[in-house]
């Protein structure tokens, strides 16, 4: 079987909304090469076990990289995809050269084309993510690992957004905590939180890719019965509370349910959000405030922003 390598030149900040359209649209593994990587410096023991090729990358912005069956369906399929990137233009979201290529790989070539980039990385103090297809041992017994297979859906968990979502998860929660997840994508989060201690982790996203991914991720990190994933609109409808919600999406995304996260969260709960652009982040900032969130901790990494935000005794916001 022949596969369409699809092409995006676009921007950092469009790499979250483009990779969750491709694999709506069916997308076998999404690739992001970004020239930051050929120049970050990272830990000898991670990461640094494979070769990047200067000669792929763009020399301003990113390529987002996904691979289709080259059936009789693939430019229908690439003519929905370009109208929903395009539709983006609507969120205030930049686009950059918005360029997109096709180009035709075979089996044997697809099937090397995008696993070289996945290898085994350190994203936090503790956490570890591991393809599955690699053989990785633990480095100390503090060691938190977390298989996922990007070929699945939505990567493996190490955009710069997920990245400090994960650090917040792991210095937020606590043992037995109940833990909510907007927008679960691959399930990373949810299982980081239930891997960390929680006692159940409630996994909502609208799409119904995401919710099997992150069952299936769930189930072969052994947290199949801490994790429930179900498709859901935010948190329309959602009638509990929890020590921890965490929601890595887009910024205008977030404050569409700021009253609904205070609403299901404990007292002194906490309310993690990531894939915060620079801009966005005085809007989400002011938006937690106005809402009664008292702000505890910003963090950022190269263009994006996570903040943690405690929910405090009287709401002030109308």
């Amino acid at each position: 079987m022949n596969w369409s390598e699809m092409r995006i030149h676009t921007t950092n900040e469009a790499v979250e909304p483009i990779s969750n359209i491709l694999h709506e649209a069916g997308a076998s593994g999404v690739v992001i090469e970004d020239p930051i990587d050929l120049v970050k410096e990272r830990e000898s023991l991670f990461g640094e076990v494979y070769e990047l090729d200067p000669d792929d990358y763009p020399e301003e912005g990113v390529y987002i990289k996904a691979y289709l069956p080259a059936d009789n369906h693939v430019v229908e399929a690439v003519d929905d995809i370009r109208q929903a990137i395009n539709n983006l233009m609507s969120y205030a979201i930049d686009l950059g050269h918005n360029k997109v290529t096709l180009s035709e790989l075979n089996e044997e070539e697809w099937a090397t084309a995008w696993k070289k980039y996945y290898k085994p990385v350190n994203v936090s103090e503790m956490i570890t993510i591991v393809p599955t297809w690699e053989d990785y041992e633990p480095v100390s017994e503090d060691e938190v690992i977390i298989e996922l297979d990007p070929g699945m859906a939505f990567g493996t968990g190490t955009h710069p957004t997920t990245i400090l979502s994960l650090q917040a998860i792991e210095h937020y929660i606590h043992k037995n905590d109940t833990a909510i997840d907007v927008g679960c994508g691959s399930g990373v989060l949810s299982i980081a939180a239930g891997l960390l201690g929680a006692k159940e982790v409630h996994a909502f996203d609208l799409d119904d890719v995401a919710v099997k991914s992150t069952q299936i991720n769930s189930e072969l990190n052994g947290m199949a019965e801490r994790v429930t994933a179900r498709q859901n609109n935010l948190l329309d409808d959602v009638d509990m509370q929890a020590d921890l919600i965490i929601a890595n999406i887009l910024a205008d995304i977030i404050v569409r349910f700021i009253a609904d996260a205070w609403n299901n969260l404990k007292p002194n709960g906490f309310f993690i959000v990531s894939g915060i652009i620079q801009a966005k982040k005085q809007m989400v900032i002011a938006d937690l405030q106005q809402a009664g969130f008292r702000i505890i901790d910003v963090n950022e990494m190269e263009d994006w922003v996570a903040i943690v935000a405690q929910k405090t005794e009287e709401k002030r916001g109308a």
